[in-house]
């Protein structure tokens, strides 16, 4: 394949230009002009901070460039780190702790903070960052005008006062949703998708042992995951409200980094966690100033990189981590992309990914629940070919008991052990399916309708029947997997064990006839077996001309035959 060939657009070497605004283009314009950058598209006023005006004339907001609220403004000063990331006046801590995680992966950081970016060489008060949404990589490009009041930024802040790499990165975010307002109260899996790429999931703390569920965070901090964690609040009025163990309800912590120490004859496991906030920290055991360091050697001090001060990150043990918070979201990066990171890279297994766009559209394709039988199955319909059983054992995350639907199945299913369960996932193939909703956020509106996905299987007489599904099939089968419960969140997601086998796979709201867009995502995990090799480069000998080449036809065949595993199409007619 030759290096000249311009890489498929949406990938991060050649991302979408947002709103069609070409970085280079615009830089080189401004430094010919010797003017600084402006930009019309989201400009400083009211409606890019899409929040309410202060009636305070005092506290109105100024738009200043770094270098005019302070003298020595650097882009990054040194390198970046999880303490240079702090919260303003904004409920975003769930887009700032994805963010602090993600400094901890150099190779991630700069997919999304090219590097080369400063406010001396070459400055133009233009920057550029890149996000990825729903299937594609996106260049957005904005102008250093940042909102002030009384002299300080109004948002996102680094502790290092000087520095405003992390400013503008929650800029370019919130321009790309529509304003800083717009970025109020959110998941964090959103954040940390929009910044890798990979596939966000929850993992309840109890759902494991205290030991395993440290050994599952190491390992998943070792493959260049990105970890958080929250307490719930029981209500509206806990969230924000602090712990007597100096821990804030309803707020979202990165995980950054996991250790151990030894205590005499005891091993003490621990989590290095951090606020973004930046200050109001845990006061438990193995926090900053506790007395539990006293008795721990200077070399292990040092290895752990000890920092008793308030910068919002502080160590936690394990036992008491899972008996103070709830849930940890998960990142999973494709591991294939991450050569270096994550260790010894044989063990990596290969994915198989195959994605697609969808509609629901009123009175066509948005037949709403299972509730409402004479349209469910109008509903956007996929079919998925599992060809392969599952020959590794990647952990993408706890496996979830679904919750039923309300009312709509009566089936009692006899309980199954552990071990049966283990034994039958072995015989199945393992497939994790994300179903995201797009553009839901916007301007200062967050709207995310209910969804929910389900999954049949299709029978062999069936199966070459064309076009969609029709309501009789629906009304005579059930589901052998769905997500859940339908949920207002911008995606749901479920790891789900099929035999090999047709099936189709259906996208909804819970009420019918509400428009709105979706990405669908199906990975599979399986490494390359020496058999599929031979099969391939045998099939390319007989079928590849003169030239090595073979057709888009020719290809698509190779890619349909079951090769790798799952194969989905679109259906609905």
């Amino acid at each position: 394949r030759s290096d000249t060939f311009m890489s498929e657009l949406g990938s991060i070497d050649n991302p979408v230009k947002f709103k069609d605004q070409d970085y280079d283009a615009l830089l080189q314009k401004c430094l010919k002009t010797a003017a600084l950058f402006s930009d019309t598209v989201f400009a400083a006023n009211q409606s890019s901070l899409g929040i309410p005006v202060d009636p305070d004339p005092k506290k109105g907001v100024k738009w200043l460039r770094p270098k005019e609220i302070t003298s020595n403004a650097v882009f990054v000063e040194g390198t970046m780190g999880t303490t240079d990331i702090c919260q303003g006046q904004l409920g975003n801590c769930w887009l700032l702790a994805a963010l602090s995680c993600l400094t901890m992966h150099p190779q991630l950081f700069v997919k999304v903070v090219p590097s080369g970016q400063s406010l001396s060489e070459s400055y133009a008060g233009i920057f550029r960052f890149r996000f990825w949404q729903y299937g594609e990589w996106v260049e957005v490009v904005v102008d250093d005008r940042l909102p002030v009041r009384e002299g300080r930024l109004l948002f996102s802040y680094s502790r290092t006062t000087n520095e405003f790499w992390s400013a503008l990165v929650e800029k370019a975010y919130a321009k790309l949703i529509g304003s800083y307002g717009s970025l109020k109260g959110g998941i964090i899996s959103e954040g940390m998708e929009d910044f890798t790429g990979g596939i966000a999931y929850s993992l309840p703390v109890s759902s494991r042992p205290p030991r395993m569920l440290w050994r599952a965070i190491t390992a998943a901090l070792a493959r260049s995951s990105l970890l958080s964690c929250f307490i719930h609040a029981a209500s509206v009025k806990e969230i924000g409200t602090v712990t007597s163990e100096g821990l804030v309800k309803g707020h979202a912590y990165a995980i950054t980094d996991t250790d151990k120490v030894q205590r005499a004859s005891e091993e003490v496991l621990l989590l290095r966690l951090r606020n973004p906030w930046g200050f109001v920290e845990y006061c438990g055991p193995w926090s900053d100033k506790c007395k539990d360091w006293d008795v721990i050697d200077n070399a292990q001090k040092a290895r752990l990189a000890l920092a008793k001060v308030e910068d919002g990150e502080f160590w936690i043990g394990i036992e008491d981590f899972c008996r103070l918070f709830n849930t940890v979201e998960m990142c999973s990066v494709n591991p294939d992309s991450m050569s270096g990171e994550a260790g010894d890279d044989t063990a990596t297994p290969s994915w198989t990914l195959s994605s697609h766009q969808g509609t629901w559209v009123p009175m066509c394709s948005a037949g709403g629940s299972r509730r409402y039988p004479r349209s469910f199955w109008k509903n956007p319909q996929f079919q998925m070919v599992l060809s392969e059983k599952d020959v590794d054992d990647y952990d993408y995350g706890e496996d979830e008991d679904v919750e039923e639907e309300d009312g709509e199945d009566d089936v009692v299913v006899a309980p199954v052990s552990k071990t049966e369960k283990q034994r039958e996932k072995k015989k199945k193939c393992t497939v994790l399916v994300e179903l995201l909703q797009k553009y839901r956020r916007q301007k200062d509106q967050v709207n995310f309708l209910y969804i929910a996905f389900h999954i049949y299987k299709v029978r062999d007489r069936l199966q070459d029947k064309p076009g969609s599904l029709d309501q009789q099939f629906f009304s005579n089968n059930s589901p052998v997997a769905r997500s859940g419960k339908y949920r207002s969140i911008r995606s749901v997601w479920r790891k789900v064990h099929l035999e090999p086998g047709s099936y189709v796979l259906l996208a909804s709201t819970y009420r019918p006839n509400l428009q709105g867009e979706f990405f669908l995502r199906m990975v599979m995990s399986k490494p390359v077996l020496p058999e599929d090799q031979f099969r391939v480069q045998k099939w390319f000998d007989e079928k590849a001309g003169s030239d090595d080449r073979v057709n888009a036809v020719q290809f698509m065949n190779l890619v349909n035959s079951g090769l790798d595993g799952i194969y989905i199409k679109y259906i609905n007619m």
